[in-house]
């Protein structure tokens, strides 16, 4: 690397923007602000942050929107590296001038990355571009057979890219950190994985070097620093699910006390409700009344929310919650169908998602449930069943996804396996919100479009009803 100063730009690429001007991701990624307080404790490095999937006073997300103008404008917006967003990235880049720039990218977020990356190069091709996250993760050589990235960072970033800078200003070859894919004459190589992060205390805290290194910090409101994150692993084994593949199986605990510090942190800034991000919060009843009794005696009026598993929804658990300010859970339900849950390893009927919907109202605190359609084994009833538990179940808001394979899945290797994706598959294309999403093995694309259009008019109407009652 030549002689210049030592600067890294973290930035995660625009989604949303590219759909419509007035959606946004209005949130400090927790990924940027992991990796900004490992680099601000570990080197001396000047480290900035960009989210670039932000703007201020985002409107919701409507579904159908989403899946029909707003997907096409999303596929102009990739196709023109002109379009207002990528001349905010290129003004960012250039008054920055770093020396490294790390991009953070899942699938969906790929073809951005790409295009950022490009950008990058173009305005000085000796910065050094790295990639990170879900995707780079799982199809590490697809990401570096493209010539704009450089490196990637594989798993856990948080150890890796410390030793990565200081390889980098010392000169010495990166390919041999653990946990780094690289290139060169000989081609594509991956080091030996890292292992993973056992004490996840000795982490920094997200949000608490925000004020000096997130572009537009000022900007932001405070809730776009809610988020924390208490566990990291997940031990269900969702057939569709890429979680493991970054954290692993086994689930690895902060203490309470640390989370507790982190909260106060937060209610110190002025916040008074975050959200555990957490993959499935409460996996160990013994953590979960551990954690609820810490939050419960030491951050009086917080009020919190999390997503977890319908298994865990018990009596004991949402009182305990209750009592420490839970006041949303979020329940990836997925399917009305029992054989497409058993199929996909949820590890819950139908039945019992209902009934612990009803149990966590009852217990009078807000409820969001996650519903997909599309899985390669579904039929027109399957889809139907689908439909009407999204009708007949009592919540505050929906989030409908179209079923996307995503690469290291077992679900992208059934799709290969089946037909159902060629060697042609562009991730540009699909994505949750893709209308050209059809990988139903015994249902016409076209079939498939029109059941799921039925149930994106029925989301988007029960969303902006509870918008309009206050849910």
């Amino acid at each position: 690397m030549r002689q210049r100063v030592k600067r890294i730009l973290l930035l995660t690429p625009p989604f949303y923007r590219l759909f419509k001007d007035s959606y946004a991701l209005v949130k400090y990624p927790l990924s940027l602000g992991y990796l900004a307080a490992a680099l601000k404790r570990g080197t001396d490095w000047e480290v900035l942050a960009y989210n670039a999937d932000f703007a201020p006073a985002a409107e919701p997300f409507d579904v159908v929107y989403l899946t029909g103008k707003g997907f096409q404008d999303y596929l102009s917006a990739l196709a023109n590296s002109s379009a207002g967003v990528w001349s905010e990235i290129k003004t960012v880049i250039a008054a920055c001038s770093p020396s490294v720039v790390g991009i953070s990218c899942t699938s969906p977020t790929f073809a951005a990355a790409t295009m950022t990356a490009s950008l990058v190069k173009e305005i000085d091709p000796s910065i050094t571009v790295v990639a990170g996250g879900p995707h780079p993760t799982t199809a590490w050589r697809q990401v570096l057979e493209n010539p704009h990235f450089d490196l990637c960072v594989v798993g856990e970033g948080e150890r890796t890219v410390v030793d990565l800078l200081k390889s980098l200003e010392q000169g010495t070859d990166p390919a041999k950190i653990k946990g780094v894919c690289s290139r060169n004459k000989d081609g594509i190589t991956a080091a030996p994985a890292r292992p993973a992060i056992t004490d996840l205390d000795s982490l920094g805290f997200p949000h608490e070097h925000a004020p000096a290194v997130l572009h537009d910090y000022e900007r932001y409101p405070l809730t776009a620093f809610k988020n924390i994150m208490a566990t990291r692993g997940c031990r269900n084994r969702c057939f569709f699910c890429g979680s493991h593949l970054i954290w692993g199986r086994r689930v690895r605990f902060r203490s309470p006390e640390n989370v507790v510090a982190e909260l106060k942190s937060l209610q110190n800034i002025g916040l008074h409700f975050v959200h555990f991000d957490d993959d499935t919060f409460g996996v160990s009843s013994e953590y979960l009344t551990a954690l609820t009794d810490a939050i419960k005696q030491q951050c009086p009026g917080l009020r919190w929310s999390c997503e977890t598993h319908v298994s865990l929804i018990t009596r004991e658990n949402l009182r305990a919650m209750k009592d420490s300010g839970c006041a949303l859970i979020q329940l990836g339900i997925e399917s009305g169908n029992n054989r497409i849950l058993k199929l996909m390893r949820k590890g819950f009927s139908i039945e019992q998602a209902k009934s612990a919907c009803a149990l966590i109202r009852n217990h009078d605190i807000g409820l969001e449930t996650f519903f997909m359609a599309g899985f390669p084994y579904e039929t027109e009833e399957s889809i139907r069943d689908t439909l009407e538990a999204i009708k007949r179940i009592e919540c505050d808001k929906l989030i409908y996804s179209i079923f996307t394979p995503y690469p290291g899945t077992e679900a992208f290797a059934l799709c290969r396996e089946r037909g159902l994706i060629g060697d042609n598959f562009d991730l540009s294309r699909h994505c949750h919100q893709s209308p050209v999403n059809a990988f139903c093995s015994d249902l016409a694309p076209e079939r498939f479009r029109s059941l799921s259009a039925e149930i994106e008019q029925i989301v988007s109407e029960k969303n902006k009803k509870g918008l309009e009652t206050g849910n």
